[in-house]
């Protein structure tokens, strides 16, 4: 699967194995795929990009704030970015998140990945 256009995607996932998969398999499509291990690298990454377009985080991780907390704060602070929400312990109801917020239940096929980013972009 190719993206339909380029988006700045920041992943935010704890463990480095599925964060570095994710790394490959969105640079692979034509993503500019960026990368930190929790909420707190997150948002010193966002502070310092503002091209980025799509946040993808893990709900359960290490640090001051979990990966709800952290889409919230994001919310705030930039309306206009894409976020997707991804748990393997919880799920959440799509149609309880905000506009422009997708929920991706881990394990998750890499095209189910790519077409959520895809249609976050449009």
């Amino acid at each position: 699967m190719v993206a339909s256009n380029s988006a700045v995607v920041l992943i935010v996932e704890d463990e480095p194995l599925i964060r570095f998969n994710i790394l490959d398999v969105l640079e692979e499509v034509g993503h500019v795929a960026l990368e930190a291990a929790n909420a707190d690298e997150a948002l010193v990454v966002l502070k310092g990009r503002q091209d980025v377009d799509i946040l993808f985080t893990d709900v359960n991780m290490a640090g001051s704030m979990d990966g709800l907390q952290l889409a919230k704060r994001v919310r705030a602070m930039r309306p206009n970015i894409g976020i997707i929400i991804t748990s393997g312990m919880v799920r959440l109801d799509p149609m309880a998140l905000p506009a422009n917020t997708a929920f991706l239940p881990k394990p998750y096929m890499h095209d189910a990945l790519i077409s959520t980013i895809n249609s976050l972009m449009t």
